[in-house]
């Protein structure tokens, strides 16, 4: 039995991480500020309570225990980090990352998993899908975060090349009763109120937390061979429009009164509020009306050759 140390481990994203890992047959570590319960009392669960800024303890980790496979899921936004990035989580991580990736490294992991984000692409006004190797575009706290998460494994494995990594550049989350990223899409950055353009026929690249944690699972059970490392994107397979998110929130929630607004207006609105987008820097969730509609996808056609991306709006748990 392989042992898979989850760091993050007991986040909205990690939780879901650990339970599928011990549906197949992996034991499994997580290692986190406090248990939530969600695992706990699981055969073959083992739960490690420490911050992943705990050098010692990461390291007792592996010296203790035979790790096969790390997937480093903390300092994710929705798992351990809100939504408001500062420049000391961007400061802490980096150091924590390049521990971390050469403690387990130097213990032999088989096989190791870093959650990303698609924040680090430069999103074009084309409505081109965005691949792997689109240019990048390190403009807001959690790209920058991420991005030096990226290098700090990059940099690892030109010393360890018969570790099989891969890094998950995914849309933000949701599942049917996570909906803060679901709602921010609905929702004027200025004043709070919910809105919608024309008949909300745009749409977000999203990520239904299912979607991603089957394809970790099929990347810890099947990746047996470099030609399995490098860089996925991760994402429902069509975008989710604002109509989509209005019914679904009225259907399984109360949701308030939408206004409908023109986003050019609302845009220029907003103009000198944030100060030159400050919010849009640090904020996870800040939505710029200024791209409402371009209505940019990923394309996850690499990582579909492993997993089939069969969860959407209307069939998340």
């Amino acid at each position: 039995m392989e042992t898979v140390l989850v760091t993050g481990g007991c986040g909205l994203i990690g939780q879901h991480i650990v339970s599928g890992l011990l549906k197949k047959g992996f034991a499994v570590i997580s290692l986190d500020k406090e248990e939530n319960g969600y695992n706990d009392g699981k055969e073959n669960y083992t739960f490690v309570q420490a911050s992943i800024t705990d050098k010692d303890a990461i390291g007792d980790l592996f010296e203790k225990n035979k790790i096969d496979i790390l997937v480093h899921a903390a300092c994710t936004v929705d798992n351990d980090l809100g939504p408001i990035v500062t420049d000391k989580e961007v400061k802490d991580s980096a150091s924590v990352d390049k521990f971390i990736f050469r403690y387990a490294m130097t213990e032999n992991v088989s096989k190791l998993v870093l959650l990303s984000t698609d924040q680090v692409y430069d999103f074009p006004k084309s409505r081109e899908p965005i691949r792997e190797d689109h240019e990048l575009k390190i403009s807001s706290n959690y790209a920058a975060l991420k991005y030096a998460s990226e290098k700090a494994l990059i940099s690892e494995m030109s010393h360890h090349k018969e570790v099989i990594c891969c890094i998950l550049r995914f849309s933000p989350v949701y599942t049917r009763t996570f909906t803060d990223n679901l709602m921010s899409r609905i929702t004027d950055p200025r004043d709070g109120s919910l809105f919608v353009s024309g008949k909300g026929q745009y749409g977000f690249q999203l990520c239904c937390v299912h979607n991603l944690v089957d394809f970790i699972l099929c990347f810890a059970k099947n990746a047996e061979d470099m030609s399995y490392a490098g860089i996925y994107n991760v994402s429902d397979k069509l975008l989710t429009t604002a109509a989509d998110i209005i019914s679904f929130m009225r259907e399984n929630y109360s949701l308030g009164a939408v206004v409908q607004k023109s986003p050019k207006a609302a845009m220029s609105k907003l103009k000198g509020i944030f100060g030159g987008n400050k919010e849009e820097k640090t904020n996870y969730r800040y939505l710029d009306l200024a791209k409402l509609e371009n209505n940019n996808m990923l394309d996850n056609t690499k990582a579909a050759k492993l997993t089939n991306f069969r969860w959407d709006l209307n069939n998340t748990k």
